[in-house]
Formats: C-alpha cells, structure tokens, sequence
C-alpha cells in the first residue's frame, strides 16, 4: 500500500473565510473540550483526548481555527483501508456558515491522502441534519447499533462512503 503521508505539526491549511485548519495538539485540548461540552450531551474527557493524541496510533484529529480560536474540530482512526470518524463539531456559536461541511471536507482529503478507500461513522438516528450533511460526501445507512447511545439509548446509524467514487465525483466542487 506504500507510506502513508504525515502532516506536519505546523501545518495549517487556509480555507476562505479566515478559517485554517490542522493537526490538533496536546495543547488544543481545553479549546476542543469547549467545543465538545457545548456540543455533545455526553462530552469526551480530556484523558480521552490526551489518550488518542498520545497512546492511539490510528488517531488522526484536526483543529478548525478562527484566528487563534478553536471553532471546530474532527477525529478519525485510520486502519488498514478505512477512516472511521470517531468526532466532528462546530460550535454552536459558529453553525450554519457551512463550517461543518468544510471541515468534513478536510477529513475526507486526509483519509484519502492516507490512502483510504472508505469511510464509516455512526449518527444517531434522530439527527437528521448530520445525516443530510453526510448524505453530501455519498454517505449511505448501512445498519444500525441498538441503544450505542449511553446518555439515552438511542440508535445509531452506520453510514459509509466509497471515498475512491467520491474523488471521482464533483464533491470537491459542492459549497
């Protein structure tokens, strides 16, 4: 399968709009939690992302930035062809300038940078946005995990992607 690409700590990717992306750090961890606290019902702890920045190989996770301010994030574990998103969040103050569009598109680039062929995640089943947002990337149910939710039992929805159809798709061209 040849070397997978490493993205350089410094990094930053500049998208219009004043927003820049890259690879989240240790330090980045209080800015991603109030990111994750005003977006998640039940919020990873900071030992869970010091974990998957330290000790998780198959972790990749990027910061979205606006000037110096962490307005997003996104994680994904790499494993032999597939991406698994683990997390994606704007926050609230920042929803509905297409921002959580933008920052799937970096993690679809990077997984297919990494070599890639699908990508899979699990949603619940009530959030129809997320699932209209993914449905964008070719995203498609493909089952459901009964009570995966610990806060309130509610159903996931797996969905995957083909990313090798999707680069030759006009996604790239979709705002």
């Amino acid at each position: 399968m040849g070397q997978r690409p490493e993205y350089d700590e410094d990094e930053r990717t500049a998208e219009p709009g004043g927003v820049e992306f890259r690879p989240m750090r240790l330090e980045d961890i209080p800015g991603v939690l109030e990111v994750e606290h005003a977006s998640f019902t039940v919020p990873w702890t900071i030992d869970a992302f010091r974990n998957e920045l330290t000790q998780n190989h198959f972790a990749k996770y990027t910061v979205m930035l606006q000037g110096d301010r962490i307005i997003g994030y996104s994680g994904m574990w790499t494993v032999v062809d597939e991406a698994h998103i683990t997390n994606i969040a704007v926050h609230p103050d920042f929803r509905g300038q297409k921002l959580g569009e933008r920052l799937l598109r970096e993690m679809v680039v990077q997984a297919m940078a990494y070599g890639m062929e699908a990508m899979t995640l699990e949603v619940r089943v009530s959030n129809h946005i997320a699932q209209r947002l993914y449905a964008k990337f070719g995203f498609q149910g493909a089952g459901v995990r009964k009570g995966y939710y610990s806060d309130n039992k509610e159903d996931a929805l797996i969905m995957w992607t083909d990313l090798k159809a999707l680069a030759a798709s006009s996604y790239q061209q979709a705002e």
